[in-house]
């Protein structure tokens, strides 16, 4: 196992939209491996290939969010069928480093993708489950959680992240 290098805004891997996953290989049994220790070692609940450079189709998620097993969670090709209510709720990200703002998400999903050994799985879930797994399929599409943001907010957003980082 190895840790990878966290890429942050502004870096154009954060925009490319992600490849589906044709072969779960070797490599990317590696590569979960990595992304999961990468995602602890930064106190991340959760992290997109796209963030560690790799514009595939690739999740995984923090035990601490899966309320079946307990273990991390690997998603391939994962897909929001989904989505009930909504609530507003505040949010981070690896890749904006030092940034947390409330955003609108829905309340409840069901995401659906491959795991690791080729199964596919589902996820009919709530709350901060619910909130990963949309935060970090958005990532595949390109979009970070300042998108998402209110113009006032993105506003703010552009002036306080240009200033910390000059």
């Amino acid at each position: 196992m190895s840790v990878i290098d966290i890429r942050v805004v502004p870096d154009p891997v954060l925009r490319k939209i992600a490849k589906p996953v044709e072969n779960i290989d070797d490599d990317i049994v590696k590569l979960s491996t990595d992304m999961i220790e990468t995602m602890i070692l930064a106190h991340g609940a959760g992290l997109a290939a796209n963030q560690v450079g790799l514009p595939i189709e690739l999740i995984v998620i923090d035990a601490s969010l899966n309320p079946r097993e307990k273990e991390h969670i690997v998603l391939i090709n994962p897909v929001i069928v989904e989505k009930e209510l909504e609530e507003n709720a505040e949010e981070g990200c690896l890749s904006v480093p030092g940034y947390y703002e409330y955003v609108k998400r829905a309340k409840r999903v069901l995401a659906r993708g491959t795991d690791i050994r080729g199964n596919t799985i589902e996820f009919d879930c709530e709350g901060q489950l619910a909130r990963a797994l949309q935060h970090e399929t958005d990532h595949l599409r390109g979009v970070l959680f300042i998108d998402i943001l209110s113009p006032l907010k993105k506003a703010l957003f552009k002036k306080k992240y240009s200033r910390k980082n000059t």
